[in-house]
């Protein structure tokens, strides 16, 4: 077998891994334009995206159904699987949130742990971790998308550019009060499972023992104050990521983004992400902090996290580790999240992205007048 048709191979079995859902074929929607010789390239380059087979011939549609669901299984990719990665991380830094006088830092912490469970027990809790993080990721990215366009259709294309971040900040608002609806029963069996040792082991038997504990509606206890958490989280993460995006193609890289390399892209965009999540872990950690707090006591309320952690306590205690966690985690999340656009063949998201306009489309020649004979 020749190099080149060994090569062709490998780039047939790795394209067949993208589901073929995830494709549609160009649509074209006006008919006129072409009568008038626009051709359908060029009147649709801006709204279609090429995927990375069959020659191209196949494309995902922008602001389609496809284009929503790729972007859904995008959010699934990233958020899920970053979080599990650094449950270690998270397990020390809620342990440090309930009990600081045990867990005092986050060197002694990882020693506690160490000693008290071996190293099986850093990743406790990871099954709660994938599912509740992967069903958050999934709606945050997808409705983000999809909220992103619809407040910009209501604004209209030019209030739409002179309030960009006003409507990146009510896109990714209301993503997330449909994503913490899907995180939040998995998120108040992983704190349980994390900060209770011998409570349950993981996801299947951690669930039914809290149901029959609390009831379902004790899965929801904890659904405020993860409001109160995630959605400046969620606020400052996508707001912020796509105004460093931006700033980061005007000012420090010097040619456009069309023009740089797919590798390049995703750099800016891990890069962007993580300074991102600094910005988040400081806007998001009192709400993080009672959140801990709520679902590891029974019956606990908001008034008795304040008075047992104190104010400063509740803005402070765990955060210089939560920063650490949470850039590193936006970070690979934008990072995977724009692989996973590229790889399907859609753009990277935010930056200075050219605007394609449609050609211009000649007068029709006036219709002659026929003189009126003379009677």
């Amino acid at each position: 077998m020749s190099y080149f048709s060994s090569m062709e191979n490998k780039s047939q079995q790795k394209q067949s891994l993208i589901p073929t859902f995830l494709y549609t074929f160009n649509k074209i929607h006006n008919q006129n334009h072409e009568s008038h010789g626009v051709s359908k390239t060029k009147l649709n380059s801006n709204v279609v995206a090429a995927s990375p087979n069959e020659n191209g011939k196949r494309k995902i549609e922008m602001y389609s159904s496809t284009y929503y669901a790729a972007c859904t299984f995008g959010g699934i990719a990233s958020c899920g699987l970053t979080h599990m990665t650094v449950t270690p991380l998270d397990l020390v830094k809620c342990n440090m949130q309930i009990d600081p006088a045990k867990y005092q830092s986050i060197s002694s912490g990882f020693g506690v742990l160490l000693k008290e469970q071996g190293m099986k027990g850093f990743f406790r809790g990871w099954v709660p971790t994938l599912f509740g993080y992967s069903a958050q990721g999934a709606c945050k990215f997808g409705f983000y998308e999809f909220f992103k366009k619809y407040y910009s259709d209501i604004a209209g294309p030019e209030n739409a550019a002179k309030y960009k971040t006003l409507i990146y900040l009510a896109g990714s608002a209301s993503a997330e009060v449909i994503a913490d609806v899907a995180l939040c029963p998995f998120e108040a069996v992983k704190v349980r499972v994390q900060t209770q040792p011998g409570f349950a082991r993981g996801l299947s038997d951690g669930l039914p023992k809290f149901v029959k504990s609390e009831g379902y509606a004790g899965l929801y206890k904890g659904l405020v104050p993860l409001w109160g958490r995630q959605i400046p989280y969620t606020m400052m993460k996508f707001a912020s990521f796509e105004t460093i995006v931006e700033m980061l193609y005007k000012y420090a890289i010097p040619q456009p983004k069309e023009q740089c390399s797919k590798s390049l892209q995703l750099g800016v965009s891990f890069a962007g992400g993580y300074v991102a999540g600094v910005f988040c872990a400081i806007v998001s950690h009192p709400a993080d902090n009672l959140v801990s707090f709520l679902n590891n006591a029974k019956g606990a309320t908001v008034g008795d996290a304040v008075k047992k952690m104190g104010m400063l306590g509740l803005f402070t205690r765990g955060l210089p580790l939560r920063i650490v966690m949470i850039g590193t985690l936006t970070g690979a999340q934008w990072g995977i999240y724009d692989a996973f656009k590229v790889f399907v063949g859609l753009p990277t998201t935010g930056g200075v992205s050219p605007t394609v306009s449609l050609p211009t489309i000649p007068p029709l020649p006036p219709i002659p007048t026929v003189p009126t004979p003379a009677l």
